[in-house]
């Protein structure tokens, strides 16, 4: 099978052997929506993901590699990108920060690494850690270090999740009974396994995190498992856990226009509904490796307790993929359910055989519009993560790679900002 397990993979596979011409952006019907706010050089971060703000417009992120020690940081820019603070991982205290970050109302900021923490059954450097960093990016605490085993191991596209009593929820991508966890951490800095994933029907491999209701159940996708054969294995499902730990499979991905191989997290809605993507599937087998190339995608839940979901948008469905390929990093949706989001491929421009990747908008009625289509240079490519929205209407995002010649392919990433 052409796509690999492990989130870090999964990206890899986007931009491997990727070599760029020229640096320059070309004009573009939307260069006057599109500024880059910081461009990484690889002491100061490589391959940004994970953004949040606070009120005063600062934005706080991590880099999958890079800082002192090359293990990945996180970092904190102003309002105009100027880099205020940097945090180093050296592997004992984590490495390979994947996911993203979670900042409490004190200031506080949550993470998961996918490696470091120390030795354990898998992995000498260590199977991943829940951390918490103070809000001036000096003290770093680590709340819990994997072991591979029971509890779980390499914590992949993770983005805590907190409840009313200060709790963090997540995933593992191993672990547990062999196809990984969803574990809680409490505030003594105990971690309870929530569910083991049996590595069939009920799902394996969940390479996002979760999102919670107000009923505490969680909800995930695995990229693999469930009821339906893809090339020997299932297609992917979305789960949930309720409080005491009870599993439900919602939907099971065929290799039909709903999509399959789901990694990253969903969105919920008021009304219960669930958003998200699939990096294959969809038709237009003739593109993606003959897989498809992706979807958008809703599930909505029926008074039966059945959920229904529907196909919101197919990727490259444009001639040359023009619209985006290989959806990458959670949905946003604003107050008027439009959804905003990237993809790793696809767009106007190539970066050595791929499209350099794109921002879009889904409306409310399925149509997309590409709002900035990357073309390798300055302004980056291969945006691999979650956009985030200011008061304004502004987006704002992170490209793994592009925006200079200080890393391998291209440049170590930027981060940018979208005004409507």
């Amino acid at each position: 099978m052409a796509f690999s397990t492990r989130h870090r993979c999964l990206r890899a596979t986007l931009t491997l052997a990727i070599f760029l011409a020229s640096f320059a952006v070309p004009p573009q019907s939307h260069a006057q929506k599109f500024k880059v706010l910081h461009t990484f050089h690889g002491p100061d971060g490589d391959s940004p993901l994970g953004l949040v703000r606070d009120k005063k417009g600062n934005l706080y992120g991590e880099t999958e590699r890079g800082g002192v020690y090359d293990y990945g940081t996180v970092f904190k820019l102003d309002a105009n990108g100027r880099r205020i603070w940097l945090h180093s991982f050296f592997s004992t205290n984590g490495s390979l920060p994947l996911g993203g970050l979670l900042r409490d109302a004190a200031g506080n900021l949550f993470g998961a690494t996918l490696y470091g923490g120390g030795y354990c059954s898998t992995q000498q450097s260590g199977c991943g850690t829940v951390f918490r960093l103070d809000r001036n990016g000096r003290k770093e605490t680590l709340l819990h270090k994997f072991t591979g085993g029971l509890d779980g191991g390499d914590p992949a596209n993770v983005v805590p999740v907190q409840d009313s009593a200060g709790d963090l929820y997540g995933t593992t991508n191993y672990g547990g009974t062999g196809c990984g966890v969803v574990f809680k951490v409490d505030q003594n800095r105990k971690e309870t396994v929530l569910y083991a994933f049996r590595c069939g029907a009920d799902g394996k491999y969940p390479l996002s995190g979760v999102i919670r209701d107000s009923a505490g159940n969680l909800y995930g996708t695995t990229e693999e498992g469930g009821d339906v054969s893809c090339f020997n294995d299932g297609c992917g499902t979305v789960y949930r856990v309720g409080p005491k730990g009870t599993e439900t499979v919602l939907y099971n991905f065929e290799m039909g226009s709903g999509g399959w191989l789901p990694i990253d997290s969903l969105t919920m809605d008021s009304a219960g509904n669930l958003y998200g993507t699939t990096i294959a599937g969809g038709g237009n087998k003739q593109n993606c490796g003959g897989f498809g190339c992706g979807t958008a995608f809703k599930l909505s839940p029926n008074s039966d307790g059945s959920w229904t979901e529907t196909p919101l948008y197919i990727f490259c469905s444009k001639k040359n993929c023009a619209d985006g390929a290989m959806p990458s990093g959670p949905l946003l949706r604003n107050q008027a359910g439009v959804l905003y989001g990237t993809t790793g491929e696809g767009g106007t421009s190539t970066c050595y055989g791929n499209g350099c990747g794109v921002v879009f908008k889904l409306d409310t009625n399925g149509q997309e519009t590409v709002l900035h289509s990357f073309t390798g240079g300055k302004d980056g490519f291969n945006p691999g993560s979650n956009l985030i929205m200011d008061q304004a209407g502004n987006l704002y995002g992170t490209t793994l790679q592009g925006g200079g010649t200080s890393c391998a392919a291209g440049g170590c990433g930027v981060v940018f900002k979208i005004t409507p």
